[in-house]
């Protein structure tokens, strides 16, 4: 900025203004532009500096704190450490100074201090960590006035809060080492300091009114409860006597203010931590404090106090058992509170729904346990369990009819949220079965009755009969559940008969509706409908069954089902019933073929006996199931069911399929007709576009649902001469034609992918044969194709590159990745005759690759997974291919690699593992060929290779620092992978390793230092210098053994490594 300061302050208060106050978009987007600009130029450190002093505006000192916390945070070109310091310091006296600034500016600054400190946290200055000093720092604040203090303890929060919390932008290793080290200097002094502080507010003379004093004691509440949040990875659990004093001193808080939140953590403290004496003392304090905000629950019309009491409740359960819970003193007094409050939380149904799954899990953990409790106190289940059903049944029946009469949202839309209620009512029904089975029957049978009658009334009115509906859906929901609960008790002959009832009044409700269907039906009993199936089909069907459950015999006596087959047969007639019916409503359709799908899996055998199935094997065509049509199709997307469809048909027909050719191609007449369709539009220069793109996508669909279930050799075979030569041509035009269109790309992009994967080794070509090499051209020819076209797409918005672009990126990586793994190709053939095949397919992976930021690679958990792969198998067979690569796209590949190693995802992380196995391994033996007297010389490629390497020593050693920082410091889940590399990693790079050892050692006190030198001398103990197989297992079990013994030494050890380190 070239103009005087005050003008530049005044310009930039000007942009914050419009930044945060204008309403228009395009001003807002401008500022913040030149804002973006003004936080990356060379003098920002001063003009924040500039602008907290000068500034005249709140948002003014807004932006200098979000600057300067984004200026410290910053990986590449640190700020040193005496600037860190003088920033420091800066912003405590300038919260020291003005008490009063704005809320937003305060939390801003808090925010960088914390920032600060955290990652300074092992900076040394004059052998002094210069960043841990944090209770000292907010002493003169706690010793002044209201609003001093209130600040001194939210810096304290905000401090905690930013250690717990990982970033992307850091290495986590380094975060979980700055965590543990704050964990065992800090944390404890920090939460002494907020409970002392808050045993001095606890005074007669609080006045909860006043708003400073209201604030002090929230954010005293809210310190203590991030302490108590706090990831206590690794601590160990001897100050169990320190935490019950704590408990103790604090539940009085409970009188004056529900601190929920914080009685949540207080709850949340692990059983471990407590002999049994302990735990039951403990238990009993937890228990006294639910009973007394039960017998006061003023408090809990809050809604956000509700739901944390709603929260704090099932934590109840699931942090101890029934057995312990009985033995409490005042026991039945609170379980016949907490009953009351359930029943009057479920009847008042409307008011805070999302804290209904508390109460519920509370109820279902506790009814899962009375088979297994021996406590000789009674646990008086029995009387409130049914209580509780009966509430949650009768609240749901009774709300349909105000929802409908008021317009208020259904909660039956949200089929998440009433399958994961159903989920929990099913075992709180299923205890007391007898109570649930006659409830249900009872107002089954009074909603069924009313629904018949008014049904056949003339005058009968919209709104009764969509009252009776919705009651029936929710009935038929809570049918399936708690049928679906028998899983989870131990079930008796009467239940068994039970459910027969229960199954008799669905089917038969069935039957009525499904008569009524060419006239009018409804969507969600249908939905209904289809969960109950679901859940009868999980317990009643198969061959664990006994045929002689008086389930099945009740079936027989009121609907004439004798046998399972008869009873299969009403599945598949709902189900053709519901795509003749159903076909325009997708998720009728999707949920009525997953249950086909699932069917085709289980029964396949018996479900090809049934003219039903063979009428569908015989008849899948529009005419029959309006949901294959293509015309009147709103989204390309509404086909996906398709491929569910004909996965399901495919399993049937290769039942009775074996080598019969004409039966093959009976099925396929459909597809045959649809795939001739398109080549006969693409073969005209005018087509109708939108029909082709239809008629294709549909057929692809099937087709890939077809080669899914095909995986057997015979009938994957039958498939593949059917496609290969006559039907390819027609994809790779699609291709060509809409490569920038996902909704047609995609599904064509997954048919190849699924045809090119070596299946349970359907892939497997006569010796004669070409077939291999010719549809490894034809993936060759696809991946080019799109490849290249899709680079030229140009600039991708960010919120659209994912399905415009990475998507399809990602299933060419998975094509590509098949292709080569599936060892129905011999690649060396490809070069000896001259074929580019394998070449160009490999050279358009790498213009993919370069074409997507490192970020993107780790963002999308699907692309990750398809990248490393891929990778993993180009550096097991094709490192030559590898080692020809330019420098700077093998430094991407590394680099890729490195970042991988890091990642949350096991996958990914064991993949990176194996391709840096992989390439250490090529390098160590071409290091040893280069070194022997040899009359074969190394190949160009790996010469350039090993210079690339020898030039770029940095990254081999970063990755040999990452992968022994993981062992080490983190909860390491795939050691033995992480073991394959590190020895190649090593004897690379010998000098680097010792010297890092030296680091780790040096960095223990000196009374340990010697027990670490000792390990690390363990793990190279009858180590040799080469990567055979017995040298490496020998190292895995050195490793496995280093891992404990480091460990143990640096347990209790609050030592830390130098910013400098490993880790940095």
């Amino acid at each position: 900025m070239c103009f005087p300061v005050f003008q530049s302050l005044a310009q930039l208060e000007n942009l914050c203004k419009q930044l945060y106050e204008t309403t228009d978009t395009a001003t807002r987007l401008q500022a913040e532009k030149a804002l973006v600009e003004f936080t990356n130029s060379p003098d920002c450190l001063s003009k924040c500096q500039l602008l907290l002093e000068r500034g005249s505006s709140s948002y003014s000192q807004l932006l200098a704190a979000t600057c300067l916390t984004k200026l410290v945070s910053r990986t590449n070109n640190p700020l040193p450490l005496e600037q860190r310091i003088d920033i420091r310091n800066y912003v405590l006296n300038y919260l020291a100074t003005r008490p009063k600034l704005a809320t937003f500016v305060t939390q801003a600054l808090i925010q960088l201090y914390a920032r600060i400190t955290k990652l300074g946290w092992f900076d040394c200055q004059k052998d002094e960590y210069v960043f841990r000093n944090v209770i000292t720092d907010v002493t003169r604040f706690l010793q002044d006035s209201v609003e001093h203090c209130i600040i001194g303890v939210t810096i304290l929060s905000q401090l905690t809060n930013e250690i717990n919390q990982a970033d992307t932008t850091h290495p986590l290793t380094k975060h979980r080492k700055i965590a543990s080290s704050f964990r065992d200097s800090s944390l404890f002094d920090i939460f002494t300091l907020s409970c002392n502080l808050l045993k001095q507010v606890r005074k007669p003379n609080l006045n909860l009114n006043d708003e400073s004093q209201h604030g002090l004691l929230m954010q005293l509440l809210k310190l203590t409860h991030n302490c108590l949040n706090f990831d206590f990875i690794g601590t160990s659990t001897d100050e169990s006597s320190d935490d019950l004093c704590t408990v103790q001193r604090i539940f009085p808080f409970i009188v004056l203010i529900p601190p929920f939140l914080f009685i949540l953590s207080i709850a949340s403290v692990r059983r471990s931590l407590f002999n049994n004496a302990e735990r039951a003392k403990f238990l009993s304090h937890l228990v006294d404090g639910v009973k007394r905000i039960l017998e006061n629950p003023q408090s809990l019309s809050d809604p956000n106090n509700y739901h944390e009491f709603c929260r704090l409740l099932a934590r109840l359960k699931s942090n101890y058992q029934l057995g312990e819970l009985v033995k409490v003193e005042n026991y039945p007094e609170v379980i016949r509170l907490i009953a009351n409050f359930t029943v009057t939380s479920l009847q008042h149904w409307e008011f805070a729904p999302n804290s209904v799954h508390y109460l519920l899990s509370l109820w279902q953990r506790l009814a899962a346990s009375v088979p297994y409790v021996k406590a000789t106190e009674p646990h008086m289940l029995e009387t409130y369990t049914p209580e509780v059903t009966k509430a949650y049944i009768t609240s749901r029946l009774e709300s349909v009819h105000i929802i409908l009469r008021d317009g208020l949202e259904d909660p039956l839309d949200d089929t998440g949220l009433v399958q994961q209620q159903l989920d929990q009512l099913s075992t709180i029904g299923r205890c007391e079965y007898e109570k649930t089975c006659a409830l249900l029957v009872q107002l089954f049978d009074q909603s069924a009755q009313s629904y018949q009658e008014l049904l056949q009334s003339a005058t009968a009115s919209p709104m009764d009969v969509a009252v009776q509906e919705g009651r029936l859906t929710w009935l038929v929901y809570i049918i399936g559940a708690v049928i679906g609960g028998r899983v989870s008790f131990a079930s008796t002959d009467e239940q068994d008969a039970m459910d027969g009832e229960l199954v008799c009044r669905v089917l038969q409700l069935m039957n009525l509706t499904d008569s009524r269907l060419a006239q009018a039906g409804n969507e969600k009993l249908e939905l209904a409908m289809l969960s109950f199936f679901e859940q009868f089909r999980k317990i009643y069907i198969g061959d664990q069954v006994q045929k002689s459950s008086k389930l099945y015999r009740r079936l027989s006596e009121v609907l004439g089902l004798n046998d399972e087959t008869m009873v299969l047969s009403v599945f598949i007639g709902k189900i053709i019933t519901n795509l003749k019916y159903w076909g325009r409503c997708e998720p009728i359709t999707s949920k009525t073929l997953q249950l086909l799908n699932d069917l085709s899996i289980g029964y396949p055998l018996k479900l090809v006996k049934l003219s039903a199935v063979q009428f569908m094997l015989n008849n899948h065509t529009s005419e029959h199931f309006s949901f294959l049509g293509i015309n009147n199709q709103s989204n390309l997307t509404d086909m996906r069911c398709r491929t569910t469809f004909y996965t399901a048909l495919g399993r049937l027909l290769m039942v009775d399929l074996g080598e019969d050719e004409d039966q093959y191609e009976q099925f396929m007449l459909p597809l045959t007709a649809a795939f001739e369709t398109v080549a006969q539009m693409f073969s005209t220069n005018t087509f109708n576009e939108q029909e082709a793109k239809r008629t294709l996508v549909g057929l692809v669909r099937d087709l890939r649902g077809i080669a899914f279930a095909f995986n057997a050799k015979t009938s994957f075979m039958m498939l593949f001469e059917w496609i290969y030569p006559s039907y390819m041509p027609i994809l790779q035009r699609a291709i060509e034609l809409w490569y920038h269109d996902p909704a047609c790309t995609t599904p064509v992009l997954k048919l190849m992918a699924e045809l090119v994967h070596n299946r349970s080794q359907r892939l497997q070509f006569d010796v004669s044969s070409p077939n291999g090499i010719l549809l490894f051209r034809e993936t060759s020819k696809m991946i080019t194709t799109y490849g290249n076209r899709i680079l030229t797409l140009g600039e991708v918005p960010k919120d659209q590159v994912y399905a415009l672009k990475l998507k399809g990126i990602s299933i060419c990586f998975s094509m590509l990745k098949a292709a080569l793994s599936g060892s129905y190709v011999n690649f060396g053939v490809f070069r000896l005759y001259g074929d580019d095949a394998l070449d160009n397919a490999l050279q358009t992976f790498i213009k993919l690759l370069l074409s997507i930021p490192h970020s993107d690679l780790l963002d999308y958990p699907k692309l990750s997974q398809s990248y490393y792969s891929l990778l993993e198998v180009l550096t097991q067979d094709h490192m030559n291919f590898i080692a020809s690569l330019e420098p700077h796209v093998i430094m991407y590949i590394l680099s890729s690699i490195s970042e991988g190693l890091t990642a949350l995802d096991t996958m990914v992380c064991t993949g990176c593992c194996s391709c840096l196995d992989h390439i250490v391994t090529y390098l160590f033996k071409q290091l040893s060929r280069s070194t022997k007297k040899r009359t074969t010389p190394l190949t160009q490629e790996s010469d350039r290779f090993l210079h690339i390497m020898q030039q770029h020593p940095e990254m081999i050693q970063q990755m040999l620092s990452t992968v022994l920082n993981i062992i080490i410091f983190e909860d390491c889940r795939n050691q033995w992978s992480m073991s394959r590399p590190l020895l190649g990693l090593i004897l690379l790079n010998e000098k680097y390793f010792s010297d890092l050892r030296n680091s780790i050692v040096n960095s223990q006190p000196p009374e340990k230092q010697q027990a670490m030198h000792l390990c690390f001398e363990n793990l190279m103990e009858g180590i040799e210098r080469n990567l055979l197989t017995k040298n490496r297992d020998r190292f895995t079990q050195n490793l496995s053994a280093f891992r404990r013994e480091v460990n143990d030494s640096m347990k209790n050890s609050t030592y830390g490594v130098n910013s400098n380190d490993m880790m940095s």
